[in-house]
């Protein structure tokens, strides 16, 4: 049994002194869950609100919601999975790429039984819902998400005669070269956008690596994959993004709030960042997903977002499951979609953000989102990540076939370290 305060949301006001234990109704004891969130992905007053029903309707059990800072939650959330349990967390929230890393070992509570009968996993978002599987087993639960759109300016569209958004990739290409003049970018896309590449890999049908009987290889040198790359290059000339730097360096939303530029792609969110720079931009900014292959259906795109998972070690497994039942449950994943602005995890939900344009074009993408590569050791390829400098020798005239070769066996040796 933990012994804890109630922090962040119950504010302590009605616990028993010196046990952490809270009596429900009829004097009954309440069990701790205790649930690690990671910061700004929930406002205070929406953990108020869930954390009071939680309780309500489970009055024998008390939550325990601690924020946690991304930088340096890996380590930490290692340690809390190999601890013997009785004192870690019960429910903890992960960024959907980690979910492979952490139910390596057996050290996460499986849930595939619960997702498939209870909690309609066959419309949950393929972005989150993938890397959540680990060997044929669910331990990640989708909670929310976020991908790339198109941010534009409506006054240049206007201002060019387009009447409206791109809905087919030509078509994009067409615009955007039409809106691309002396004076202003057509668009503002930095060479080593990677996470923009990949999207446009999955477009084509191909992958950034491959697993072959328990090996993964990278596979940016297939045709489909130099595909992707070569639209990427065609867009990417349409404006005077630098081919050797990423879209933070310089920040993307900087550019963009200047005024000369007429697309960005990014989250939706990022609008308020230029907002901030650029006030005058109120009422011109729109948003639309990112174009596919083929008209009515959006592009590919990285979904990047959290999933919930339930350490192995918990001595709560009970509530924990019922608080990641609730969390991820319609009601309150539509609340948090309103709410933070988010992506709901369910396609079937998508029309609850259906009133905010930004979050609709994001939840009309993310029906096709995709995740990196769902292994253990994908965080090696992002460190020293290969596909910043291939992007980079393509969009500056190298061979793309020769440097994707080059790039794909970097990609193996970081997820094949010690072949056989």
């Amino acid at each position: 049994m933990r012994r804890r305060l109630l922090a962040l949301v119950c504010a302590c006001a009605c616990l028993l002194p010196g046990c952490g234990l809270v009596p429900g109704d009829g004097g009954a004891e309440r069990r701790t869950v205790t649930v690690w969130l990671m910061k700004d992905s929930a406002s205070r007053d929406f953990l108020d609100r869930f954390t009071a029903d939680f309780e309500r309707r489970h009055p024998d059990l008390a939550l325990d919601i601690r924020i946690q800072q991304w930088t340096g939650i890996g380590p930490k959330v290692e340690a809390a999975l190999e601890g013997a349990g009785g004192d870690g967390p019960d429910v903890v929230e992960v960024g959907n790429t980690q979910v492979a890393q952490y139910a390596e070992g057996d050290a996460l509570l499986p849930l595939t039984l619960e997702a498939m009968r209870d909690w309609g996993m066959r419309d949950w978002l393929p972005g989150l819902a993938e890397p959540g599987r680990w060997m044929s087993h669910q331990y990640g639960i989708p909670w929310y998400a976020a991908n790339r759109v198109v941010v534009y300016r409506k006054d240049l569209f206007a201002r060019a005669g387009i009447t409206s958004p791109p809905t087919t990739q030509e078509d994009w290409l067409a615009v955007t070269e039409r809106l691309d003049t002396a004076t202003d970018q057509g668009i503002y896309l930095a060479g080593q956008d990677w996470y923009t590449l990949a999207g446009f890999v999955w477009e084509e049908g191909g992958e950034l690596a491959v697993e072959r009987d328990g090996v993964w290889r990278g596979a940016l040198d297939s045709p489909a994959a130099l595909r992707g790359m070569e639209f990427y290059r065609r867009l990417q000339a349409l404006g005077d993004g630098p081919a050797d730097a990423d879209e933070e360096h310089p920040p993307q939303a900087e550019v963009f709030a200047r005024g000369r530029v007429a697309q960005i792609v990014a989250v939706p969110g990022l609008a308020r960042a230029v907002l901030e720079r650029n006030p005058a931009l109120e009422d011109k900014l729109g948003f639309f997903p990112v174009p596919g292959k083929t008209a009515g259906r959006p592009g590919a795109v990285f979904t990047g977002g959290s999933d919930l998972v339930v350490p192995a070690n918990t001595d709560e497994q009970e509530g924990a499951v019922a608080v990641v039942e609730a969390l991820a449950g319609t009601r309150w994943n539509t609340e948090l979609a309103r709410t933070m602005n988010y992506v709901p995890n369910k396609t079937t939900l998508a029309r609850a953000v259906a009133g905010q344009e930004g979050v609709a074009a994001m939840a009309a993408g993310a029906a096709r989102g995709r995740a990196t590569p769902s292994t253990p050791l994908w965080g090696a390829v992002e460190a020293d990540n290969p596909i910043k400098p291939y992007m980079t020798a393509v969009l500056t005239g190298a061979d793309p076939a020769a440097e994707a070769r080059r790039a794909s066996r970097r990609i193996t040796g970081a997820l094949d370290p010690a072949p056989e």
